[in-house]
């Protein structure tokens, strides 16, 4: 297919269509074709910008014979401009057609769009200021121009007009195929993006409090038989069955390399809006999916009023406390397991005083997170110029939904918000107390973010011991049990979460085994009445939350 574009000829710039609605160097730009004797065909603003600058212009009413009417909403949308933009004169067809129409082909279309997202921006609320911001001729201009790429160049960004007078140059007055190729994809690509951000503003604005079907009717009929996806109450993303997915992002920052040296790799969206690296080398793909684990934790515990300190490595906790202040949740959080914390990533829900900061700069550490430091701290934690810190300015909207790549596509889903869905019930004879209740809690938020087979051994509000990521649930709590030993953890009094229902009474008898007196787990198994069983045997409180919460 390359070949059939590389054998296409170059085409002479002869008439070019100017319009713009960001009008960054355009007269230069017209000023260059003005020369190379290029006639310009323009509409209102620019036309009047160019003119202003001494550049003559043609408007395109004088092409049409047709004025611009219903207040600027028709100015190029008619055959004498569409048809120059469309047609492929080297066909006799196409050719005789120009000839009696008397319709003189376009070779440069230059257009860029109504800014709708600055629009709405600035007056979010004001659905006709949105409407009236919604470009119709110039995103036809640009389709018309970039599928008609063999006979048409099409530039919609100012970034283009430099390499595109360059071209000029080198091939004295006409552009190669290859490259009207090359900005019809982009041109392409402008006006997707553009939709995208026009139907996720009336999805999201507009007609969020009704709901809307594919096949364009507005309401709640339910005789239609066919996919109906819906948007309702104050949903604030797509619905996540929607028979489309639409992916509206720009590059955020090129990272050097991704989970490994020979990947490469970027970020986009906006991650400044909740984190700000102000310190040490920039993210890593790694630091990226680290802080976004951290922050997805951080989430679970924001109406906390103790100090919280989360360690993550790999996207897994390997240590979350809570307590009265920074210094001792971090000392807490590190006593689960000081090893792994070795090149691991912190995050705390309070400014880091410099007696945290003293304790914190004992190891080594990939990143700090946390809403401030204090100046002591930061002249202290500063001194190390590796290691990377942190403000969190805000934590992530539970509402957005989550998508996964997978092998030809994507996965999208909710967030997991379960616990709010939960309906508990103790299911065993003992009754865990204020103190219990309050432990299981805990361990029940940790095991949300640790990988499944999940299992999360807790001591007060801090963890003891995890089991994480293994084939089977009785693997996860034998090694959790082990953990804590092997950092000098007593299990005996412990309580355990379990982020899935036991399948067997196994799991039971190795958690009754290591001491523990208390369980919280979804429930769900058909053999839940012997887990129940085994538990009243071993003399431990047991919790069916009624939900899991499985983490891939």
């Amino acid at each position: 297919m390359l070949d059939q574009i590389y054998h296409l000829p170059n085409i002479s710039v002869r008439r070019a269509l100017i319009s713009v609605s960001n009008k960054t160097g355009i007269i230069e730009l017209a000023q260059s074709l003005h020369q190379r004797k290029v006639e310009i065909i323009s509409t209102g603003g620019t036309a009047k910008v160019l003119r202003n600058a001494g550049i003559p212009v043609t408007d395109v009413s004088e092409i049409t014979r047709f004025p611009e009417c219903l207040d600027g909403r028709v100015k190029t949308l008619h055959p004498m401009i569409h048809g120059a933009l469309l047609a492929r004169p080297a066909l006799k067809e196409h050719a005789d057609t120009l000839s009696n129409l008397g319709i003189e082909p376009i070779q440069l279309v230059v257009v860029n769009l109504y800014p709708f997202e600055e629009a709405v921006l600035s007056r979010p609320d004001d659905l006709e200021h949105a409407v009236e911001n919604i470009d119709i001729g110039g995103p036809t201009m640009v389709r018309a121009a970039a599928k008609n790429f063999e006979n048409v160049c099409i530039l919609t960004s100012p970034d283009q007009y430099s390499p595109f007078l360059t071209e000029l140059e080198k091939t004295n007055n006409a552009i190669r195929a290859v490259i009207r190729a090359q900005w019809a994809l982009i041109a392409f690509r402008h006006t997707a993006s553009y939709d995208r951000y026009i139907s996720e503003y009336l999805e999201n604005k507009a007609l969020k409090d009704h709901s809307i079907t594919d096949t364009g009717r507005i309401g709640t009929d339910r005789g239609y038989s066919g996919f109906e996806p819906q948007i309702t109450g104050n949903d604030t993303q797509p619905s996540v069955t929607s028979e489309s997915l639409s992916l509206r992002t720009t590059l955020f920052q090129s990272l050097r390399y991704g989970e490994n040296p020979h990947q490469q790799a970027a970020v986009y969206g906006d991650p400044s809006v909740f984190i700000d690296c102000f310190h040490g080398k920039a993210m890593s793909y790694n630091n990226y999916l680290d802080a976004d684990a951290a922050l997805q934790l951080a989430i679970d515990f924001q109406d906390t009023d103790k100090a919280l300190c989360s360690i993550f490595k790999h996207t897994v906790p390997c240590g979350v406390a809570l307590a009265e202040s920074t210094e001792k949740a971090w000392q807490k959080a590190l006593n689960t397991d000081t090893v792994s914390p070795f090149g691991g990533i912190i995050l705390f829900n309070r400014s880091v005083d410099l007696q945290t900061a003293r304790a914190v700069d004992d190891i080594f550490s990939e990143m700090i997170l946390a809403p401030g430091f204090d100046r002591d701290a930061l002249k202290l934690l500063k001194k190390k110029s590796s290691r990377r810190l942190i403000k969190v300015k805000k934590l992530p909207d539970q509402e957005i939904s989550q998508i996964r790549s997978i092998l030809g596509g994507y996965l999208s889903q909710q967030p997991d918000k379960g616990f709010s869905k939960e309906t508990r019930k103790i299911v065993t004879k003992i009754q865990p107390d204020a103190d219990q209740l309050r432990s299981l809690e805990f361990a029940w938020k940790i095991a949300k973010h640790v990988k499944s087979n999940a299992i999360v051994y807790v001591k007060g509000e801090q963890t003891i011991g995890i089991g994480t990521g293994q084939p089977n649930r009785v693997d996860s709590s034998r090694i959790a049990v082990q953990k804590a030993h092997q950092f000098g953890h007593s299990t005996d009094g412990s309580v355990v979460a379990s982020d899935a229902f036991f399948p067997f009474p196994d799991g039971i008898e190795e958690a009754a085994r290591s001491g523990a007196i208390a369980v919280i787990q979804p429930g769900g198994s058909v053999r839940d009445d012997e887990v129940v069983n085994t538990a009243d045997r071993f003399g431990m409180a047991m919790i069916f939350t009624g939900t899991r919460h499985f983490r891939h």
